[in-house]
């Protein structure tokens, strides 16, 4: 039982700079909310102040910084200061040199090249950095999700986290909203029926069925799962995408020793140990030379089906029947 006479340590405001730099535009809100949280334990009457940098006059920032009437703490996030004109990134550079007490300054910049001495300024200034680096393998996306739940105090096994990136997608706020909506109507833990009973057909749609048979030499399976994905409006440039992706990866995943450990092939390959176990499963009937012929029907197709061609399903079905024909004739 606590000291009710013990005195009330106060939450440490966030630093006097902070950093917020790189391409998840999720992970940069993320990181700017839980300032804003910080500021707030520290000081519930905080001000909290969002400027942007195209446009931004110079004097605004500096007029945000003056101590307050009341000595409440001020938070000042900047955003995208790389598109701000050359007289506010001088104000920026000099306020980094001597912050005010009482004030935190985020600068929230997309990443890439532009502003990158401003970003220099901020590190040398001993800002806080938070990187929000992208997530583009299949493994990081696998990750975050299951990251997710844990972060809600729940579980999902490693196939149903690959199911519902499967079903959802590349993008990361859809993706953290699948995995909310599902923490939240679903019960223990979470596997691949789960997730394809509660997308109701999403996941059937995707690219990802129709590769799968296309790999695994079943064309007349591929060409179904086709005509039903197409019907339920899926377009052709995200199913070929995928067919070339399961390609690819079982052409790596050959390339690797028979006898490695899925685990160190995955952290070699950077993808999930998973997708290493299932392209070995999917290696069976291919050879070098027909792998090679199937990722060339990928590529005509891909010309043909992003206006190359007069007819992009057309394009697609005759893709996967050469690469069915590629796998057989080995």
């Amino acid at each position: 039982m606590s000291d009710p006479a013990a005195p009330t340590v106060p939450a440490a405001p966030p630093p006097p700079v902070t950093l917020v730099t790189g391409p998840e535009e999720l992970l940069r809100d993320r990181a700017v909310a839980a300032l804003v949280a910080q500021a707030r334990s520290a000081d519930a009457d905080a001000e909290i102040r969002h400027l942007q940098g195209p446009g931004l006059a110079a004097g605004v920032l500096t007029g945000h910084t003056s101590p307050s009437l009341f000595g409440e703490f001020t938070l000042i996030v900047l955003h995208d200061p790389q598109d701000a004109g050359d007289d506010v990134v001088a104000e920026v550079k000099d306020y980094l040199t001597a912050p005010v007490e009482g004030v935190a300054l985020v600068l929230v910049h997309p990443g890439g090249v532009k502003g990158k001495a401003l970003l220099d300024a901020a590190r040398t200034a001993h800002a806080q950095v938070v990187e929000c680096k992208a997530i583009k393998w299949e493994s990081d996306k696998v990750r975050f999700v299951t990251s997710e739940f844990a972060h809600g105090h729940r579980k999902i096994s490693a196939d149903g986290a690959a199911a519902l990136v499967d079903a959802v997608g590349s993008d990361l706020r859809e993706l953290a909203s699948s995995c909310a909506q599902l923490i939240a109507d679903t019960t223990g833990l979470v596997e691949r029926g789960v997730v394809e009973r509660y997308h109701a057909g999403r996941v059937e749609v995707t690219g990802f069925k129709v590769a799968d048979a296309t790999v695994e030499g079943r064309p007349d399976e591929a060409l179904r799962l086709l005509r039903h994905a197409l019907a339920t409006g899926v377009d052709p440039v995200p199913v070929n995408a995928a067919i070339a992706a399961g390609l690819r990866t079982v052409a790596r995943v050959a390339g690797a020793s028979r006898n490695a450990r899925p685990d160190d092939v995955a952290r070699d390959l950077g993808i999930a140990p998973f997708q290493v176990r299932k392209a070995r499963g999917q290696l069976a009937g291919w050879t070098p030379e027909g792998m090679s012929r199937a990722i060339a029907a990928v590529a005509v197709a891909d010309e043909q089906i992003k206006g190359g061609g007069a007819d992009p399903v057309y394009a697609l079905e005759k893709a996967i029947v050469l690469i069915g024909r590629a796998r057989a004739a080995g």
